[in-house]
Formats: C-alpha cells, structure tokens, sequence
C-alpha cells in the first residue's frame, strides 16, 4: 500500500508540475521513463534515499509522499455548486480529501472494508430521460424504499451498496460532491441545506457514483433541478424518480385537475410528505406529463419557496455519519490513531469529539 501511495503522490506531482516522465526520469538519475512509470503505477518501490530526493528536488514536504490521511491523484470529484470560485472550492476539496483518505485508509483495518463489487446502472449518455426515470422508479422498489424513499435513502447507500455518506460542514454554495475511488465510492452533502435539497442532491449524487464508468461527471456543476448537461438532466431525472416515484404522487389526485390555489397547497403538502422541495414535485409531475409545463411555469415561485413555510423546517442533521465515526472510534480504541489526531482530523475539539460520538450513538473510544 505505501509503494502503490507514493508512486500515486509522485505521480500527481510530476502531472502538477507538467513535467513528463522522462523529465523526472532525469531528476532522480534514471536511465529511461520506464523505471517512473514503474514507480507510479506501485510496480517498484521507492528507495530512502529517492524519496529524500523528490523531498527536495520537486518542493514538496514529505508528508506529501507518505502520510495516508491525504487524498492526492487518488480521487476524483464530482461538485453541485452554485458561483464558488475554483480556489475556494478546491480547498475545500482538499479539507474533504482529509475525512475521505482517512477513512479509507482505516476501514479495512478495523474490518469495515469497502464491498468487493460494485453496483452500476445499465445507462449510458445516450439513454433516454425515460430511461434514467425508470431506473429510479426500479431502485426505489428494489431496494425497498417505502412512501417517503427520502427516509431510508442514506440507509440503504450506506449498508446495501456500501456507498460512504458524509453529512458536512461546507462553504456557501457548495451543495455536496461525488467522490469516486479505486477502493470507495463517497457522497458529501451539505448538512446546513434544507431537507428536500440535500434529499435531492443525494438522489442526483447516487445516479454519478452508479453510471461513473458509464458517464464520468464534470469536475464541477451547477446544482440545480432541471437544465444543466445531458449527464445532469440524466441524473436529476433519476433523482426525482428515486425520491418522488408515480405511486407517491398519484396517491394525491388528478394534478391536473386541481385549481390554481389548490395545486399550490397540493404541492407544498406533498414535498413536506415526501421530503424533498416543492419545485421538485412540480418539475417531476411535468416530466410524468401530469403537469403541463405553461401552467407550471405559471406558478408563483416565493408560492412554493420552503414548501409554503415561512422558513425552513429543516433542522440539520448530525455531522458526518455514523458508520464514519465508528470506524474513528475503533481506530482510537485499536491504537490506530490517537485522539488529538483524531478531533484535528475532523476539525474538532476532543470535547466536541466525545460529544459527537455519543449523538451518533457510538460508544466513545476509552481514551475518551
């Protein structure tokens, strides 16, 4: 693991520094490029003395090469935005990284690896929006998701496909991520955004990490229900099947024939239901064409804003997951990692920490 580590992180750099392989070739004293590509693909192991060499000759502390609690050249993201600058939000990527590369560095140590095979859906950029719904009307009856698949969404990602869901502090604008692996597929999700869009994002975050091979996403895209490129209508039409299937929505009358007034209440009453935004729900019974699209571009949009409410009536849930913070809390145990390192992984107080441990319903590691 550390060889395949190093040469990953000697890898990022010399991409970084655009340099090629026979220009680091001649940086260590190599003969040819082939003895570099052996290092980054993990064939050969880096000497002692290399590794000092990279230290100095390519600028970089040797924590960059050696300290698994990074996440360098190893993962990529996929982000739902809305006007973050990409510096801001490559640091936050980096703070993200952190939580990630531990936990994948950890998990199979204390027996929580990550599933051997994975899941994918059988579409491609090509498929229809009728396809992508039906997809997400077949997860939600496959996998069981009840009357309001909001409910058990995160359960299911995190025990049946063994997808890592991290609920985060994150920037303004950063609604949540997509985090794909070699070893681990992960869902960020912005704890501080009201319920029915963090449901939504999640949905829309399930369909990349399923279709990834298939469709790799954009680096960055700009979260919202409807629009955006193929791949995002693809996923939002997902999303809104997953979350909102035509069972729960029938279960509420004929839409089309309800007034004015009282589609708005209908609207409202069943986001609240079904725990996603009243925007979706309107946008989702017009991709059913139950809904014309005039007359859902007729409705007042401050009608539907909090579902009717005059505020949220979202209160955010716990920080980070419980499968997350049980592999934290076995690692203290196990002597793994020790618990400063721990909180300041987590950019927490020891006391915040303990604290965290027992909302979550983890017993707190006995250092604690």
């Amino acid at each position: 693991m550390a060889t395949q580590l190093i040469g990953a992180r000697i890898k990022a750099l010399r991409e970084e520094r655009k340099l090629s392989q026979d220009d680091l070739a001649r940086v260590f004293g190599f003969k040819d490029r082939q003895t570099v590509s052996a290092i980054e693909t993990g064939e050969r192991r880096v000497t002692a003395d290399e590794l000092l060499l990279a230290v100095e000759k390519l600028g970089a502390p040797l924590d960059y090469f050696t300290d698994p609690f990074l996440l360098v050249g190893e993962g990529r993201f996929s982000w739902r935005q809305t006007n973050v600058g990409s510096g801001v939000l490559g640091a936050y990527e980096r703070s993200a990284g952190r939580w990630i590369a531990a936990f994948r560095s950890i998990a199979p140590q204390v027996g929580r690896a990550s599933p051997l095979l994975r899941r994918a859906l059988g579409l491609t950029r090509h498929s229809r929006f009728e396809d992508a719904m039906e997809a997400g009307e077949r997860f939600a009856a496959e996998f069981d998701l009840g009357d309001v698949p909001a409910r058990r969404l995160t359960d299911v990602m995190e025990r049946e496909l063994g997808i890592l869901v991290l609920m985060v502090d994150a920037f303004e604008g950063i609604s949540g991520a997509a985090c794909r692996l070699p070893e681990l597929d992960v869902v960020l999700i912005n704890r501080h955004e009201v319920a029915g869009r963090r449901h939504f994002d999640q949905a829309h975050e399930l369909f990349h990490i399923l279709t990834w091979d298939a469709m790799p996403p954009e680096h960055s895209e700009e979260a919202k229900e409807v629009g955006g490129n193929r791949v995002e209508q693809l996923a939002n039409n997902f999303a809104s099947a997953v979350l909102m299937p035509k069972a729960a929505l029938a279960r509420y009358g004929e839409w089309a024939e309800f007034g004015d007034d009282e589609l708005v209440i209908r609207l409202n009453t069943a986001a609240d239901e079904l725990m996603v935004t009243a925007s979706a729900v309107k946008w989702r019974l017009v991709a059913l064409e139950w809904l014309k699209p005039a007359r859902a571009r007729a409705i007042s949009d401050a009608a539907l804003r909090n579902n009717g409410h005059e505020a949220p009536k979202s209160i955010p849930p716990l920080l980070f997951s419980k499968p997350f913070m049980e592999v934290i809390g076995l690692a203290v145990d196990e002597g793994r990692i020790s618990t400063r390192r721990a909180a300041g992984l987590l950019d927490l107080a020891v006391e915040d920490l303990t604290d965290l441990f027992v909302a979550h319903g983890v017993e707190p590691p006995a250092e604690l």
